[in-house]
């Protein structure tokens, strides 16, 4: 028997060991920490129960039976974050540079099937080289197996994905299919072919930074929805942003106490809007005045600015927010805020995150480029996720809601639980100028007649009187009440219950 216990012990303190002290010490020499210690500073003390330590790779080819690391280059199991059990698996770059073989893959799908079954969020840790090419074809069927996993988990128990290293080929498209992306400045890349094949193939000189870095893919393509300056604030960003989800579509998420109370009014709002209607003011002001403690975990904030998502709490229970942004655009909605929000509001319906939509725009972003690259399509995506969502939905238009970027934005007529506007809001097909010179176009000669016109539509449409006498309105609150009413509104929607009709699935307008 001590001869059974010290041999674990051996094992034990070997995978441990990872790839050594030496690769260690280069992961350190990068700014990035080890597998196992990102797994201590992600998870409660001593709450991580690890999975399948002794582990090792199956393969017989090319001298690799003696170079077997116990555990694979991937460390799983389970913990709690903040009390509240998580799966978590952190890949190892000091073992084999991370790379996922047969037996890695199985580890990361034992987890991934575990949550689904006892429903409690996957948090993947990536820092691979991608397959291991020993193994050929079955470090392929690998990927295959965890993207299968992703796919049946996807909408069942939130997934976030950690890149924190290489992330190249095939490896890009499991973080992809997750629902959020989380990446790090300066030591993490993602792409699907590398710079090398690049020059070879279409003749351009990029570097992985350029092609791949956290901020190209924060700013420019979306892929991933923030970017962190070391492994110590990403990992401490998650723990926060975790805190905000349920464990699984089948919770709600967690109410947190609070001692900001929803009764607290916010004279500061009635002056937020600019007695100039052209003139911007910064949505994200009216957002951190009216959630719990002005705490508010904004996603995607460097891509399609013109529009805000994230998350946030009002009354202690976590509400989804989707907010257009004068500042950028003018609040416009074009391709890539269409597809930012459409994709936040599918998340939040999908794990029963009440929404809160926050209006203030002119329209759609008219152009060629925009047409071009099928704005139709895109901007339909918003339109059909928001008409889909069966969650609680509150609305308040704060200013311009024109043509059919209002009927888009959650109106009443796409199941709004409750839509609120401020006296400040302009409910119309368009803004005054435009309307009146195709209505009456005339007299556009006449300069007198055409100002006369405009007073006049103004008068009749420049405000939410029209929309709430129709009922598309359910109330005209003032600014500094906002806060108590939606509050309120969300406490009433706690318990609503609304069923689509049965399908095997939409068709979104992909």
């Amino acid at each position: 028997m001590q001869h059974i216990i010290q041999q674990l012990e051996e094992k034990r303190a070997r995978a441990r060991q990872g790839g050594g002290e030496k690769r260690a010490q280069a992961q350190h020499a990068k700014g990035k920490l080890t597998a196992r210690e990102r797994i201590e500073l992600l998870l409660d003390e001593n709450s991580f129960e690890e999975y399948d330590m002794f582990v090792e790779h199956r393969c017989a080819d090319f001298g690799m039976p003696d170079q077997k690391v116990p555990g694979d280059g991937v460390v799983t199991g389970s913990g709690t974050i903040n009390g509240r059990l998580v799966f978590v698996f952190s890949q190892d770059f000091t073992v084999f540079g991370g790379s996922l073989s047969e037996s890695h893959a199985e580890k990361i799908c034992k987890i991934m099937d575990q949550a689904m079954k006892v429903g409690a969020p996957v948090i993947g840790l990536n820092d691979s080289g991608g397959a291991r090419i020993q193994e050929g074809v079955a470090s392929l069927a690998g990927y295959a197996e965890v993207f299968q996993r992703n796919v049946m988990a996807s909408g069942v128990i939130p997934q976030i994905s950690v890149i924190m290293g290489p992330c190249a080929g095939g490896a890009v498209y499991s973080p992809a299919m997750t629902d959020f992306i989380f990446m790090v400045k300066d030591s993490s890349y993602m792409f699907v072919t590398g710079p090398d094949v690049v020059k070879t193939v279409t003749q351009e000189t990029v570097t992985q930074e350029e092609l791949g870095g956290a901020v190209t893919h924060t700013s420019k393509s979306g892929v991933a929805d923030l970017a962190f300056e070391n492994d110590v604030e990403a990992l401490e960003q998650v723990r926060r942003f975790v805190d905000f989800l349920p464990a699984s579509n089948r919770e709600k998420s967690p109410i947190r106490e609070t001692p900001d109370s929803v009764e607290r009014t916010e004279m500061s709002l009635d002056s937020l809007i600019p007695s100039d209607p052209h003139k911007p003011y910064d949505m994200k002001e009216l957002i951190h005045k009216i959630v719990d403690e002005g705490d508010f975990f904004e996603t995607q904030a460097e891509h399609a600015k013109n529009i805000i998502v994230g998350t946030a709490r009002i009354g202690g229970e976590t509400v989804g927010i989707v907010a257009n942004q004068p500042m950028v655009l003018a609040g416009c909605l074009d391709i890539d805020s269409s597809r930012k929000a459409a994709r936040f509001v599918r998340f939040c319906d999908c794990f029963n995150i009440p929404i809160l939509t926050l209006v203030d725009v002119p329209g759609f972003l008219p152009g060629t480029a925009q047409e071009y690259s099928g704005i139709i399509k895109h901007g339909a995506k918003l339109l059909y996720a928001f008409a889909e969502a069966t969650v609680p939905k509150v609305t308040l238009i704060t200013r311009k809601a024109y043509g059919g970027a209002y009927d888009v934005m959650s109106s009443k007529h796409l199941r709004g639980d409750m839509n609120y506007a401020w006296p400040t809001a302009e409910i119309a097909v368009m803004g005054s100028k435009g309307a009146v010179e195709i209505i009456f176009r005339s007299e556009i000669g006449d300069e007198g007649k055409i100002e006369e016109r405009t007073q006049e539509y103004q008068e009749k449409f420049a405000n939410p009187f029209v929309a709430s006498n129709r009922g598309f309105v359910d109330d005209v609150i003032m600014p500094h009440n906002t806060r108590r009413r939606l509050a309120r509104a969300f406490a009433m929607l706690r318990n609503k219950e609304l069923e689509n009709p049965w399908k095997k699935h939409g068709n979104i307008p992909l």
